[in-house]
């Protein structure tokens, strides 16, 4: 017997109707279940089918007959139906083949009704359409392809408003075009000591520009569609929006401003700081060589941003890039915190000279290692599996479903902390600390802060988690009990 469906005057959709629900954040569809109408915000919450439930917008609901119409009449849902149109203008096709096919693709479209709808490109790294399943029935993911060449050009997430923004990944290319400057500059003996003995003025200059670029962010923020603005910074809080950015996307023309500033900057000043107080401690000790605790520093640090401009695509999927706004939080953070801060451990080796054992210093190696091998491993196994959850290499590994139609890691690095990488980051921070000895806190400020920093992060992290996936994340909780430490927290 089926249930009644009631519906309010000026309610769109009745209570207990069928619907397809967009999942927020994203432009994906989901068939849900009208649970409850709010006459007063036009708000109704849904229930998907592994009982998450959420407030929806009307203009977020639509019925499940517009999305059968669309599956039969779109022409670009499926690679496989494009080869079938154009084969039918050869005049080599008959109509009876034609026929054929056109009831073949009936069968499918039956087959993957009330699936989850997924309007998206997932990847320049798939060639091929793949069907998967989630909750036993099919759904189709579609691939693209992208050409590898000097500036790769790749579609990041689904924003809210549907639409995958276009990065150019080309930032290594930038450092290595730095580092011929640089090269350049050294052999010209150019005057890089300037950076070291105008450190603060330096630093101070950037954050003038940092809080300039804010301002101008935050003024040009109230020019843009209302589904361009983060969903974090538009509490109407003008210092908290300020703070955190109201913009998700700021472009000027087709240059992105947070993208732009997210790692080339920051990370890029970072090594060329690094650099030059290897030179000023050289000079400021007298030294043929720099001491071997700089030599470290620099190196571990060097690794770690080189690594960062290779693996660039990764940091399409992170949260300062598909959630947080560009404000002053990240303007400071990639202009100011990044080169300035994080230097700190060289900046004190130019006058605090530390001397280290070769034992000891093998040691501190191999914490760096230890902990870059969780960091890159983790990172890597998210990635790959965000990309392609039914890639063969991935088949060992655990996953539990969520209401979005993807997966949650509850096994590899991913079962043994819920952050795994920022375990390993931790841990390269502290291996970046060691060289510096015990004389003075400076040194291991950087550690300290960080790991405040991501503790705070993993807060964020949760409630993001719980909102997107509802019930699968208190599972997957259940599951991987520890958050960061393993054992510890």
């Amino acid at each position: 017997m089926k249930e009644q469906l009631l519906k309010m005057p000026g309610q769109k959709f009745a209570i207990n109707e069928l619907v397809m629900g967009r999942w927020p954040g994203s432009n994906l569809y989901y068939e849900v279940q009208v649970v409850s109408f709010d006459n007063i915000t036009d708000h109704y919450t849904v229930k998907y089918k592994d009982g998450t439930e959420l407030e929806l917008k009307e203009s977020d609901i639509k019925h499940t007959s517009s999305f059968r119409s669309k599956k039969r009449h779109s022409g670009s849902s499926s690679p496989s139906r494009r080869r079938s149109r154009s084969r039918s203008r050869s005049p080599g096709r008959t109509s009876k083949n034609i026929s054929r096919r056109s009831n073949s693709q009936g069968r499918e479209i039956k087959e993957v009704k009330k699936a989850a709808i997924l309007e998206t490109k997932l990847t320049p790294m798939l060639r091929e359409n793949s069907v998967g399943r989630y909750n036993g029935e099919r759904y189709i993911l579609e691939k693209t392809d992208a050409s590898l060449s000097f500036t790769q050009v790749v579609d990041g997430m689904p924003l809210s408003n549907g639409k995958a923004l276009k990065y150019r990944i080309n930032g290594f290319y930038a450092f290595v075009l730095t580092a011929t400057s640089v090269g350049v500059s050294l052999y010209f003996k150019m005057g890089l000591y300037y950076v070291y003995d105008h450190f603060l003025q330096l630093a101070v200059s950037a954050t003038v520009f940092s809080v300039l670029l804010s301002i101008y962010l935050y003024v040009r923020s109230y020019k843009v569609p209302h589904e361009e603005l983060s969903l974090a910074g538009n509490s109407g809080n003008l210092v908290y929006d300020f703070f955190m950015g109201r913009e998700l996307n700021p472009c000027i023309g087709t240059f992105d401003l947070k993208y732009f500033c997210e790692l080339r900057p920051g990370l890029i000043g970072w090594v060329v700081i690094n650099l030059v107080m290897l030179l000023a401690e050289m000079k400021a000790q007298n030294l043929d060589a720099p001491s071997l605790s700089m030599i470290l520093v620099n190196s571990f640090q060097f690794l770690y941003v080189v690594d960062a401009l290779w693996n660039e695509e990764a940091i399409l999927t992170t949260m300062d890039i598909t959630h947080d706004g560009f404000g002053f939080m990240l303007a400071f953070g990639d202009l100011v915190w990044v080169p300035f801060v994080y230097s700190l451990q060289a900046f004190y080796l130019v006058n605090h000279p530390t001397k280290i054992s070769w034992p000891i210093a093998s040691a501190v190696i191999a914490l760096n290692v230890f902990g870059y091998a969780i960091f890159r491993g983790a990172n890597s196994q998210k990635y790959a599996f965000r990309r392609n959850p039914n890639d063969p290499k991935l088949a060992h590994l655990k996953s539990i479903p969520t209401a979005t139609g993807k997966n949650l890691l509850i096994s590899g690095w991913w079962g043994l902390v819920r952050h795994p990488n920022y375990l390993g980051d931790i841990i390269m921070a502290l291996a970046w600390s060691l060289p510096c000895g015990f004389n003075h806190i400076l040194p291991y400020f950087y550690v300290i802060y960080f790991t405040c920093l991501l503790i705070h992060r993993e807060a964020r992290d949760e409630r993001q988690c719980k909102k997107k996936y509802g019930l699968a994340w208190e599972k997957y909780c259940q599951r991987v009990q520890y958050r960061i430490f393993p054992y510890i927290y």
